[in-house]
């Protein structure tokens, strides 16, 4: 009996999750790795924002047009919930921590972001990556390439051909799986979104005072 109800249960499930809709990026465990990125820090504060909320279509399009494509993906849609983890020594702001989702060869990328209270970054790590050569992405070696870099930089990188400007610093950030070009270029596509993003939600509002 209990076998015959297995897969009416799951088409529940399913129906159920869809319902939910998609959710964006949390860290797996905030307080070991928030520790991870400020060993300093004494706490944090966790927010939820998205683009419909913030700016609506507008805002949407905005975004859209910054990043250089269009959102096709179940975690791009307008209210898709985005967490920014704001974290503190003391009640000084001493830096954030955002991920996104992002779409990779063989499958999604949780690409995270700490910055520093000016939008600057002080390490990439990626929470989620699959294929045989994600620990040579997930190494120190290739994410600590990032740190100093901010949105600037990542203005002129096309998302849609991985081109990069002759003279910006991206073009000092080593693959280091050259034949995963593809894995390679959504990466720097999913820090791009991230960073958008981070300054829509937070920097911006710093800049006017909010």
């Amino acid at each position: 009996m209990f076998n015959k109800l297995l897969p009416v249960l799951g088409v529940l499930m399913m129906l159920q999750t869809s319902g939910l809709g998609a959710v964006g990026c949390d860290l797996n465990e905030p307080d070991r790795d928030v520790k991870r990125f400020f060993s300093e820090m004494t706490s944090y504060k966790t927010e939820y924002f998205s683009v419909k909320k913030s700016g609506g279509e507008k805002l949407y399009e905005l975004v859209q047009q910054r990043y250089g494509a269009k959102f096709k993906g179940l975690y791009e849609t307008i209210d898709v919930p985005y967490t920014v983890y704001t974290v503190l020594i003391g009640k000084t702001v001493v830096g954030y921590i955002h991920g996104v989702n992002q779409k990779g060869k063989y499958g999604g990328l949780q690409v995270f972001l700490a910055l520093d209270p000016k939008g600057i970054i002080i390490q990439q790590y990626f929470q989620k990556m699959t294929g045989s050569y994600a620990g040579k992405f997930r190494d120190r070696a290739f994410s600590s390439q990032f740190a100093g870099l901010s949105l600037a930089d990542f203005i002129g990188y096309d998302v849609n051909t991985g081109k990069i400007p002759p003279k910006s610093k991206l073009n000092q950030i080593i693959n280091p799986v050259p034949a995963a070009v593809d894995d390679f270029s959504a990466a720097l596509s999913g820090i791009k979104k991230n960073l958008i993003l981070m300054n829509i939600f937070v920097f911006s509002q710093k800049e006017a005072g909010k």
